[in-house]
C-alpha cells in the first residue's frame, strides 16, 4: 500500500515504520497520535498516548478475545482493568479514557511506564538509519538527547518527566498528516490487520476487530422469525419460553468471535436473556441439540409456507454467503439427522475454536 508522495518528508522510510514488528505497540503509539491530530493538538504527554493505547486496544481484548502478542503488556493493563473495574466489554471510549485519566491502581501506573520505555525512541528508527540498536538504549536524557540532535523527524522528545514527558510533532508532518489522515489511518490499519492476523491465525473477521463494536442491521433475519411465529409456535432455546413479540436476535457462536451475520447462526431468543448471555458460548451439550431443532423446525416451514419462503429468500441474499452451506444446509428434502450433522459442521469448529480464544461457557438461570 502507497503512502501519499512529499516532496520535502523521508516518506520511504516513513513507510517502514512498521517493517519487522514482533510487538504491538508501534501500531498503538502512531495511532494515537494520529487521534490526537484529528483533534487539532500538535504536542502531548506520553500518558495522553498511553491512555490512547490502551482505550483503543480494550476492544480487541475485552470485546475480541484477540492475542495482541506473547507477555504483551498492553493486553495485560486491559486485563487488569478487567479485574477491578465495572467497565463494560462495549464501553464508550470516553468512558475508558475518563477511567484511565484518574486511575490510582498501582498496578496500571506500572505497566503505563512499561508502555513508555522504547516506542516513543524506536517507531522513528526508520527516519534515523544511521543509527544502530544501542544508539536507543542506555539512559534515556541521553536517548532524547541523541534522537532531538537528528534533522527532518516526524516529533521531538521534551525533557523527561516520565508520564509527564511531552513530544511535539513538526509543522511539515502536521500537515502532511492532517491532509493525508484518512488514507495513512488505512495504512495503519492495514498493517495492524496482518500483524494480528499472525498472532491470531484461526480467528475469523480480524478487520472487522480492530474496531469498538457495531450496530448491526438484522432486521431481515428478524422478520423471517417472526414471519415463521405466525405458522409456527417458536420457543426459544435457552429459558425453552414461547416467543410472541419480543424476538431478539442472537448470535449462537457471539459475533465478537465470528464477525458476521450468517444465518446458521442467528436464531430468536428475548431482549433480556440475549442481554444475558452477552458474549459467552452457550454450553454445547445442552442448547446445540435445541438449536438444531429449532432450525430444523424454521427449515420445514420454508419448504411449507409461501410466505416463508419469499422472507427466507429476501434474507438469504444478505445472510446466506457461502454457496456450499447454502446447498448442504437449506436445500430441499433433508431429513432431521442430515440437517442437524449438516448445521454441526459449520457450528462445530468455529464453536470450539472461539472456547480456545477464552470465551466462556454460558448456562442460563432463569432469574424470575
Amino acid at each position: 500500500m502507497n503512502l501519499p508522495y512529499s516532496e520535502q518528508l523521508d516518506i520511504g522510510h516513513f513507510g517502514r515504520f512498521f517493517d519487522n514488528t514482533s510487538e504491538c505497540y508501534k501500531f498503538f503509539w502512531f495511532k494515537a497520535i494520529l487521534s490526537k491530530i484529528s483533534e487539532g493538538k500538535t504536542e502531548y504527554t506520553y500518558e495522553e498516548l498511553v491512555d490512547e493505547m490502551i482505550a483503543e486496544a480494550w476492544y480487541m481484548v475485552s470485546e475480541y478475545h484477540l492475542n495482541l502478542g506473547p507477555r504483551d503488556n498492553l493486553e495485560q493493563t486491559v486485563k487488569r482493568m478487567n479485574e477491578i473495574t465495572n467497565l463494560k466489554s462495549a464501553e464508550k471510549k470516553s468512558n475508558i479514557l475518563e477511567y484511565l485519566k484518574n486511575c490510582e491502581d498501582k498496578e496500571i501506573k506500572q505497566k503505563k511506564n512499561i508502555l513508555i520505555s522504547n516506542v516513543p525512541y524506536r517507531l522513528q528508527a526508520p527516519l534515523m538509519p544511521q543509527f544502530k540498536s544501542v544508539d536507543f538504549e542506555g539512559k534515556i536524557d541521553l536517548r532524547i538527547q541523541k534522537i532531538n540532535s537528528q534533522k527532518r523527524l516526524m516529533y521531538y522528545i521534551g525533557e523527561f518527566e516520565r508520564l509527564n514527558t511531552k513530544i511535539y510533532v513538526q509543522e511539515d508532518w502536521l500537515e502532511y498528516l492532517r491532509s493525508n489522515l484518512e488514507i495513512i489511518a488505512g495504512w495503519v490499519n492495514f498493517n495492524m490487520i496482518n500483524y494480528l492476523q499472525r498472532r491470531n491465525p484461526s480467528v475469523p473477521g480480524i478487520a472487522d476487530k480492530i474496531y469498538p463494536p457495531r450496530e448491526r442491521n438484522l432486521a431481515k433475519v428478524k422478520k423471517y422469525w417472526q414471519t415463521i411465529a405466525e405458522v409456527k409456535p417458536i420457543h426459544e432455546i435457552y429459558g425453552e419460553k414461547m416467543i410472541e413479540r419480543d424476538i431478539s436476535i442472537d448470535h449462537f457462536v457471539p459475533w465478537s468471535y465470528v464477525a458476521h451475520d450468517e444465518l446458521w447462526n442467528l436464531h430468536p431468543t428475548t431482549r433480556s436473556i440475549n442481554s444475558s448471555k452477552g458474549n459467552n458460548l452457550p454450553d454445547w451439550d445442552i442448547y446445540f441439540p435445541r438449536l438444531a431443532k429449532q432450525e430444523y423446525m424454521a427449515y420445514e416451514t420454508v419448504w411449507k409456507y409461501e410466505a416463508v419462503h419469499k422472507e427466507f429468500e429476501k434474507c438469504a441474499k444478505e445472510h446466506v454467503n457461502n454457496s456450499d452451506v447454502e446447498y448442504s444446509l437449506y436445500r430441499k428434502g433433508l431429513g432431521f439427522r442430515d440437517f442437524q450433522s449438516e448445521l454441526e459442521k459449520s457450528i462445530s469448529p468455529i464453536y470450539q475454536s472461539a472456547q480456545n480464544c477464552g470465551f466462556g461457557n454460558w448456562v442460563y438461570k432463569d432469574e424470575r
